[in-house]
């Protein structure tokens, strides 16, 4: 291992930054859809299910990207694989931000829903094969808070846009509309065109510096081109013996890998170990996060915010920031301590929420407070440790085919909160759609306590033998 004053840490962080724009794209194209949905289902006549299904629509593009990313990536390389992705994400602000009808929105979004499936898993594999060994860990969470400064960016598009757009005939007929040239439709009655297409400009930026970064070395290996991954690393490595090293470290890591098999999953205590993962992701997604991401305009408006939007560029930076927080505490808390904390406070917060739709009487800087006080425990406990133990408890030789379930049940139930938040925020009224999510907070928290192992400071084969006792 080397030490980080015999490596160019100046050109691998800039590696790094530019694969973690992958994740502000992620970010932005998640979150900029939460400004766009009441507006979309005015001017398109939507009900709940269909209001759903426009914002649930990009999950099914997500889903497919995640399954394909990981062939792209290792049969055409991580590079060329994000070039994909932000083609993807061109083509879908581009198609949104100029699209006839519905049907087309959605195809555009489900386009770029198979952007953010892409970069998800090449990115951060990307960043995690140029990274020196003691801080892979923090580069790579370069990613996570790239996704969280890429919702702030979208609450804060879509707060601007909407404050300088003329909405005068947001809700006049169809063929009013449409007499109206593009253009002007996109800054005024049809805002959400411009929210949607705003993206082009950190996609464009995404799409020029990806060629100024190399192939991952590890890639170049794997592929027998060792004189270019040797020119790679040469260029982190000042050293020509310290390249060598890291070549003959490579090829040995690749040497001892073990082919996965699916049947491995099955095995006593490992099942085990692949089942929790699956839940513990998809109750992360009836907990209400998703749903204050998807819906948090809407929920404040029924709130009676003047102000919905404003209100969620507050989210955005309480989550952004409580990110980078949670980032410098979690290996010295340990992962499970910060679920207790962080889990126990979203079920209070999500009661004294629900008390606030249900009773009607109290002011709206309570709701505020503790929306807020929300989105601060959600983002120091379940979204900054569920990836970290994700990839810690599962042993090494099933590791990859164990997270690509557990994030397969972790999209699978993003999609069914996005798409059944409308429908239960009118037929459970906010309250009760609040009080479920309180609820659900509570299978979690048990199997976090007894059936999940603190991995923080223990080895794999500690991990392993926890899983087959």
């Amino acid at each position: 291992m080397k030490s980080s004053s015999s490596v160019r840490m100046g050109y691998v962080v800039f590696l790094s930054v530019v694969a973690a724009i992958g994740g502000i794209l992620f970010g932005y194209d998640t979150a900029v859809i939460s400004g766009t949905t009441d507006i979309v289902a005015r001017q398109f006549s939507l009900d709940e299910l269909a209001k759903g299904w426009y914002v649930g629509c990009a999950l099914i593009g997500s889903i497919i990207g995640v399954l394909v990313a990981g062939m792209l990536s290792d049969g055409l390389g991580r590079k060329k694989t994000m070039l994909i992705s932000a083609l993807m994400f061109s083509v879908s602000a581009i198609g949104c931000a100029v699209c006839s009808d519905l049907n087309q929105l959605i195809v555009f979004r489900i386009i770029g829903g198979f952007g953010i499936g892409v970069v998800s898993i090449v990115s951060p594999a990307y960043i995690s094969e140029i990274a020196i060994p003691e801080k892979r860990g923090m580069l790579v969470s370069l990613y996570q808070l790239a996704i969280t400064v890429g919702f702030l960016l979208a609450y804060l598009v879509n707060y601007l846009v909407l404050t300088g757009a003329d909405t005068s005939l947001a809700d006049a007929a169809p063929a009013v509309r449409a007499a109206v040239p593009l253009g002007e439709r996109m800054w005024g009655s049809e805002y959400w065109r411009g929210m949607l297409g705003y993206e082009t400009i950190p996609d464009l930026l995404f799409l020029l510096v990806i060629f100024f970064i190399p192939e991952s070395p590890r890639w170049l290996i794997v592929k027998g081109q060792e004189d270019k991954a040797r020119g790679v690393l040469s260029r982190i490595y000042p050293a020509a013996e310290d390249v060598e090293a890291q070549l003959a470290l490579t090829r040995a890591s690749i040497a001892g890998e073990v082919k996965s098999e699916w049947k491995s999953l099955w095995e006593p205590g490992i099942r085990t170990a692949v089942l929790l993962g699956s839940a513990i992701a998809i109750l992360g997604q009836f907990m209400g996060v998703n749903a204050v991401l998807y819906y948090g305009p809407e929920i404040f408006k029924d709130a009676g915010f003047e102000d919905p939007l404003f209100s969620t560029v507050l989210v955005g930076v309480v989550n952004m920031l409580t990110t980078v927080i949670a980032l410098l505490i979690i290996d010295k808390v340990g992962r499970k301590q910060l679920v207790y904390w962080g889990v126990s406070g979203m079920i209070v917060c999500l009661v004294m929420i629900g008390l606030y739709f249900a009773l009607g009487t109290l002011p709206t800087w309570f709701m505020l407070t503790f929306f807020l006080l929300y989105v601060f425990c959600t983002a120091i406990s379940i979204s900054a440790v569920i990836f970290v133990l994700l990839g810690e408890m599962y042993p090494n030789r099933v590791r990859g085919l164990a997270m690509s379930v557990a994030g397969f049940a972790l999209w699978v139930g993003t999609y069914l909160i996005g798409q059944l938040t409308p429908w239960m925020l009118k037929h459970l009224t906010p309250a009760g759609t609040f009080f479920l999510f309180a609820f659900m907070c509570l299978p979690y928290l048990w199997i976090m306590w007894r059936k999940i192992p603190e991995t923080t400071g223990k080895t794999l084969e500690e991990i392993e033998a926890f899983w087959k006792r």
